[in-house]
């Protein structure tokens, strides 16, 4: 039996790699942003461990973990919790910017940081589900965009520092995937959702337990998943 800590179960990607890994019979360790968040997370997922910590306020990650039990080994970390905020750079303010950052990058940064011992111990696998926006970048979508490349530096940089300890790193590059963020972006573009338009999030999930599964003489470190329509 594996152990997961996934970010972002509470629905999308996050939520089906949660329940392909709960079907197979492993352990999980959900992370929420508070107690209540935590309990519907428990009661969604019966024998899921919960991990209580703010993923917009990566500076307290460290004192919260601090006052709860952790996994003592992670077979894997799997970083799929985002936030999106469009909009031109001109009119873009600084908060958008930090709670960009703080979400999809300083916090997985922090995380990886404070559960590396975990993850080494057993020689364990870091995913970042990342977004297309992660390898280019387009109009209105910078903030979102420069988080995504920062990202994918901070995978990079990971596994040729954790290659020697046996640690396994991947990136996962979706496009757009029909879940509640791709609802949001398509508000603030003034657009129609069509959801039959997207990925399904099963599929992003499939690739990550593809990634997940690969024997040990393979490592898998860069996966491009687009619409098939």
């Amino acid at each position: 039996m594996a152990t997961h800590l996934i970010t972002g179960a509470g629905s999308g990607i996050g939520a089906v790699l949660a329940e392909r890994l709960a079907e197979r019979g492993d352990e999980l360790w959900l992370l929420a942003r508070d107690a209540r968040r935590a309990a519907e997370l428990r009661e969604r997922f019966p024998g899921a461990k919960t991990l209580v910590g703010d993923l917009g306020d990566p500076a307290k990650l460290s004192w919260a973990f601090g006052h709860q039990a952790l996994p003592v080994e992670l077979d894997s970390l799997l970083h799929v919790a985002g936030v999106v905020e469009l909009g031109p750079v001109g009119e873009l303010p600084v908060k958008a910017w930090q709670d960009t950052l703080n979400v999809n990058l300083v916090a997985p940064a922090e995380l990886t940081r404070l559960l590396l011992p975990s993850v080494r111990l057993v020689k364990g696998h870091v995913v970042f589900v990342n977004s297309g926006a992660g390898l280019r970048a387009s109009a209105d979508w910078s903030a979102y965009a420069a988080s995504k490349h920062g990202l994918k530096a901070l995978a990079d940089s990971l596994r040729l520092e954790e290659h020697g300890n046996g640690v396994r790193v991947t990136s996962v590059y979706p496009g757009r995937t029909a879940t509640a963020m791709q609802v949001k972006v398509h508000q603030q573009e003034g657009r129609a959702y069509d959801a039959g338009q997207w990925i399904e999030p099963g599929s992003v999930a499939k690739a990550v337990l593809a990634a997940l599964g690969a024997s040990r003489d393979a490592e898998i470190t860069d996966i491009t998943v687009r619409p098939g329509h």
